[in-house]
């Protein structure tokens, strides 16, 4: 009950409980801004509330250690096991597209188009993750990742790619997408490396099946042909996204 005499909100219960964890652990696990603006709340822990909350305690400055440990050096392999919350999109989007004789490109891109969705953030996911993995992987991976976020959007019918059914379920028949996404369709669609981003789309709604299991050991070698792997470890490194992956690394790292 709230002081008022209120019921908790499933929410509320939901802060209560992670207050009360809080108060278990040795360090002072901080929110983001953005995690408080994704509850509703413009708003940010700020460093005396929450040594007010915990006194005598520090704040942390390392591995979250509610979250699974990660390797010294970790590896695109070791974020797909231990930080994206579900690959099963990913592995089954690739293995479609290795199944249908697809080139080591398309199915890298396949195998890594959602990496934002399950790691970072939805809005925007196509932007995102090719920002991540632009160092890493060829200029044509990266750009067909980036341009699938707008193409998805726009049916083909000479690759039989219509507009998904599954949008009109989600976002309604009469949605239309932003400007800005009209504009990145139209000049992916005249570009050089169109039909790879298609092709995302394309083994995209082949991939959602509950019942289809996908081994990401069949794909680490596809990995270490087209993914260049830094030897300080993937994030660790000082590559102009590697404080993306550091993040992920150490989402809840105070500063």
């Amino acid at each position: 009950m709230t002081p008022t005499g209120r019921p908790l909100t499933l929410s509320e219960m939901a802060d209560e409980l992670e207050e009360e964890k809080m108060h278990e652990m040795e360090r002072i696990i901080s929110k983001s801004t953005f995690g408080h603006l994704m509850d509703g709340h413009v708003t940010y822990d700020t460093a005396p509330a929450l040594k007010e909350k915990h006194p005598g305690k520090y704040f942390l400055m390392g591995a979250d250690p509610r979250l699974p440990p990660m390797p010294e050096k970790p590896t695109l392999v070791d974020y797909f096991r231990h930080r994206f919350a579900s690959t099963a999109h990913l592995l089954q989007s690739a293995n479609h597209a290795l199944k249908t004789g697809q080139p080591e490109k398309v199915i890298m891109a396949c195998l890594v188009h959602d990496i934002a969705v399950v790691s970072f953030i939805r809005c925007d996911h196509g932007y995102w993750g090719a920002q991540m993995i632009e160092p890493y992987v060829s200029e044509e991976v990266s750009w067909a990742v980036r341009m699938h976020q707008a193409l998805r959007f726009f049916p083909d019918d000479d690759v039989g790619y219509g507009y998904p059914d599954l949008y009109k379920s989600l976002f309604g028949p009469d949605y239309q997408p932003e400007p800005y996404i009209l504009e990145d369709y139209k000049r992916a669609r005249a570009h050089k490396w169109y039909m790879t981003s298609r092709l995302i789309c394309v083994n995209d709604i082949y991939a959602f099946d509950p019942n289809t299991k996908v081994n990401l050991d069949d794909f680490v070698d596809i990995i270490g042909r087209n993914f260049r792997q830094p030897k300080e470890g993937l994030g660790l490194d000082s590559s102009p996204s590697a404080h993306m992956w550091r993040s992920i690394l150490w989402p809840t790292r105070f500063l």
